[in-house]
């Protein structure tokens, strides 16, 4: 690859359409219509227990993209993060659940050394992996006090797409305490730039008990503390998406410089055709309307598919499933037919048959041995004749 070429790419990844003084805008306005609004609804409930302070603090923002096509990669669409200049959870009393791979008791060892920072083992209250959390939470009760009992979820990647099934809609109804992934999987070493490839055969099978693929203490703690602040990335196969980059209690460049940092980590990572499959981006809070931050000219991906003012559409390409449900029909249009012919069929050879006249075999039986009978005398007699 030449140095022009290298250039050209980092300069493309780092471009972006987005004017940062748009954002700023956004956010100013978005934030300053939520705490008007907040104060609005707090003077007229005349509550005396509701606190504008808290409920301002515990308002979330949400950027929202908007692409032309889905995205329907497999990769794309796996549970990822993205971290943040200024982390969603900065509170150091926070508590932690942390859902591992099998087995659980090498990262609860890990969470008890002496390498592991203090301040954060105290805030990590629980380790489990996927077979004790299924046999332990399987009731919506349990679930429901494993989600109260912890303020940050963290799952290890390997598992984090099985969580679903196991959590059930009391995590995944909403994005409030989704699992963030945690990459704890030791990496494969490497040689010459290339990673090893790993061994086959009998002898390669490994007890996860005792030879556990983790990553060291030092590089666990570091993937923790940057997952804690991280904007959950979960992207579903469909043109809208939203992320949360912050609250209503922020300032305004506090919260823009979050904005930025999602929209530019979130085209170059997780969309494809990167800004061409752009349509917008939006800024909202849980009960706002959406303000604009971009939206592109180009309404389409591919114009070559776009048709002009006119023009008629081409035939529609049938593909063999539409042709073979076409054939499957005709087929029971031509049977259904056939059913219709056979009665009148029946009804002919009825017919035809009485026409007959009726037979009567033991009577035509009983003549024919008669007459062999008959024959066989006028043979013996003939016989007789002859000798004398």
């Amino acid at each position: 690859m030449s140095k022009s070429t290298a250039v050209v790419k980092a300069s493309d990844a780092v471009a972006s359409p987005v004017d940062p003084k748009q954002i700023t805008k956004a956010s100013k306005a978005l934030l300053a219509h939520i705490k008007k609004a907040t104060a609005a609804s707090t003077a007229v409930s005349k509550n005396l227990l509701a606190d504008e302070e808290s409920t301002v603090a515990e308002t979330p923002i949400w950027l929202t993209l908007t692409t032309k096509k889905h995205i329907a990669d497999t990769n794309r669409l796996q549970p990822s993060k993205i971290v943040l200049p200024n982390p969603l959870n900065a509170d150091n009393e926070s508590t932690i659940c942390i859902i591992v791979a099998d087995p659980q008791r090498h990262y609860k060892n890990v969470v008890a050394s002496e390498e592991f920072p203090e301040d954060l083992r105290n805030r990590i209250t629980r380790v489990i992996d996927v077979t004790h959390l299924k046999a332990k939470f399987k009731t919506y009760e349990a679930q429901r006090q494993l989600f109260n009992d912890h303020d940050i979820f963290l799952a290890d990647d390997r598992i984090v797409n099985r969580l679903p099934k196991h959590l059930g809609k009391t995590f995944f109804k909403s994005t409030a305490k989704r699992p963030v992934p945690v990459v704890f999987m030791k990496q494969r070493e490497k040689v010459d730039g290339k990673r090893v490839a790993k061994p086959k055969g009998p002898k390669a099978k490994r007890d996860p008990v005792e030879n556990v693929n983790a990553r060291p203490t030092p590089e666990i703690v570091a993937e923790i503390r940057k997952a804690i602040g991280s904007a959950l990335v979960s992207l579903s196969p469909s043109t809208n998406t939203a992320i949360k980059v912050g609250y209503a209690s922020w300032d305004a460049e506090k919260l823009a410089a979050n904005v930025e940092k999602v929209i530019n980590e979130l085209v170059e990572r997780f969309v494809p055709h990167k800004w061409s499959n752009v349509r917008s981006f939006y800024l909202k809070g849980p009960e706002t309307a959406a303000l604009p931050i971009y939206q592109t000219d180009e309404l389409w991906l591919d114009d070559s598919k776009v048709i002009a003012d006119g023009a008629e559409p081409e035939k529609a390409n049938i593909g063999k499933k539409r042709k073979a449900a076409d054939d499957e029909t005709e087929a029971k249009a031509e049977e259904g037919a056939k059913d219709e012919s056979r009665p009148k069929k029946k009804a002919k050879k009825a017919a035809a048959a009485a026409a007959l006249p009726e037979s009567n075999d033991d009577k035509l039986d009983k003549e024919i041995a008669t007459r062999k009978a008959t024959l066989r005398k006028q043979k013996a007699a003939a016989k007789k004749a002859v000798e004398v």
